[in-house]
């Protein structure tokens, strides 16, 4: 290799080198607070899509005419404190209706009407 394609080949290193350096990676310290928040805010959007994600959940959006990817983009587009209270609502309702005030308003009128003489289930001896 001559001098002076080495010279050049060098100075294309140093080139290169010294243009490496313009994007540089700042890296910061975050505090405990914000990765508790950062590791919430993903857990919280984990429970709500495992809600979202049950086939009645996604049918009865589809049948109110909701788009279930429209829904898990509004739902990332969510700060952490309606996250936060979409996930506690979410928890709260029951899953299959008031299953028991059903059952118990049922009863109520059954013992009713047989008090009332109307119909016989409850057989007297």
């Amino acid at each position: 290799m001559s001098t002076r394609t080495r010279n050049r080949f060098v100075l294309l290193l140093i080139a290169a080198l010294f243009s490496s350096g313009i994007a540089t990676a700042y890296a910061g310290v975050i505090s405990t607070q914000e990765y508790i928040t950062a590791i919430d805010r993903d857990a919280t959007i984990a429970r709500i899509d495992a809600v979202l994600a049950r086939e009645e959940v996604r049918g009865e959006l589809e049948r109110l005419g909701v788009d279930p990817m429209a829904a898990n983009e509004r739902i990332a587009a969510m700060t952490d404190q309606e996250l936060q209270t979409l996930a506690s609502n979410l928890e709260n309702l029951p899953a299959g209706g008031d299953l028991l005030g059903i059952v118990g308003i049922v009863f109520i009128v059954l013992l009713i009407l047989e008090l009332v003489g109307v119909i016989d289930i409850f057989k007297k001896i």
